[in-house]
């Protein structure tokens, strides 16, 4: 009779109703990435993420430069971080840390504008609807690098110019006129190839670390993801940074060899050979002299990566949901 009761009572049109769409999203692992943002909106996030993250950790990378231009002013032979900071801050105080900082901004805001609108379309692209393909992760990087590396290399030369203290310059338009006139236009890009090098595979790692840890990061605490997220993407940024940078010195020093070359006693090469700039660190150094400025460079890598992905997802945060509070219209 039960049964029977069942039947009676069931309604047809209710139970041949479809059943409801999958949901697109997964509630489990909350999404930080936020899809169908205009172009411009990635370009806006990652140029204020560019210059939050350089003019943060600008003092590091001053110390970094020092150290690698070894026979620089005033560093003449090899130091530790601690030693490399006392004498900087002996020779020519404070100020020193943030000389070519200017040449920074000019810099990094566009070429991050670049980078991570380039990274976010190139993941699109590549991804063939599978979001956690790291192989895609990395491609996008690579051609984001490449794109970036393209705007930002003028401006990075001039920076590291300005960042060796006794180096003649008296400011970034004097240094831009100088080599200009003595140099020439080349001399803007002759580390353009050694710096695609270095960047291509450090932006790889970089990226598929990052999403990675991100995703892994999530899983371990799905319910917290989205309360927790600033963290998450501090902690996957400063895990990716510093891995990145720790395989990639090599051709960071050669990046900075080839920009401060003549500058306060530097090697002049005769071109822009990436083979030629080794074999000199070699002879003069030994193999060592390839990982000079390992430490600053993670130091800055691994705080600078944090601070960078954290503004950034933030920006692009802000942007969905002002999508949201104007019911989905994309300003």
């Amino acid at each position: 009779m039960a049964t029977d009761a069942t039947a009676k009572f069931q309604n047809p049109d209710f139970r041949s109703a479809p059943p409801p769409p999958e949901p697109d999203f997964h509630p489990d692992l909350p999404a930080a990435t936020h899809d169908g943002l205009h172009f411009w909106q990635f370009m806006v996030a990652g140029s204020i993420a560019g210059m939050v993250e350089h003019t943060a950790m600008f003092p590091v990378d001053t110390v970094k430069t020092h150290m690698q231009a070894l026979g620089s002013c005033p560093i003449k032979k090899t130091v530790t971080v601690r030693q490399a900071v006392q004498s900087i801050l002996r020779s020519n105080g404070p100020s020193a840390l943030y000389r070519g900082i200017g040449a920074m901004g000019l810099g990094a805001g566009p070429a991050h504008a670049v980078y991570f609108s380039f990274y976010e379309t190139g993941k699109k692209l590549f991804s063939g609807g599978k979001p956690n393909n790291a192989a895609a992760h990395a491609a996008s990087g690579v051609c984001a690098t490449v794109a970036s590396d393209a705007v930002f290399t003028p401006m990075d030369m001039v920076k590291q110019r300005l960042q060796l203290s006794n180096s003649g310059y008296k400011g970034v338009w004097d240094c831009v006129q100088r080599v200009l006139s003595e140099e020439g236009l080349r001399a803007f890009f002759a580390s353009y190839r050694t710096t695609v090098l270095m960047n291509a595979p450090f932006t790889a790692v970089h990226f598929a670390t990052y999403e990675a840890a991100k995703r892994g990061l999530m899983e371990i605490s799905p319910e917290s993801a989205v309360d927790e997220r600033l963290a998450v993407h501090a902690t996957a940024g400063a895990a990716a940074g510093a891995l990145a940078a720790a395989l990639t010195t090599p051709l960071d020093v050669v990046k900075t060899k080839l920009q401060c070359q003549g500058v306060c006693g530097l090697d002049k090469f005769k071109s822009d050979s990436i083979g030629d700039v080794f074999k000199t660190i070699v002879k003069k150094d030994g193999y060592r002299g390839l990982m000079r400025g390992w430490s600053p460079r993670m130091l800055f890598h691994a705080p600078a990566a944090a601070i960078c992905w954290s503004t950034y997802e933030a920006g692009k945060a802000f942007f969905h949901d002002n999508q949201s509070k104007n019911n989905g219209t994309i300003l």
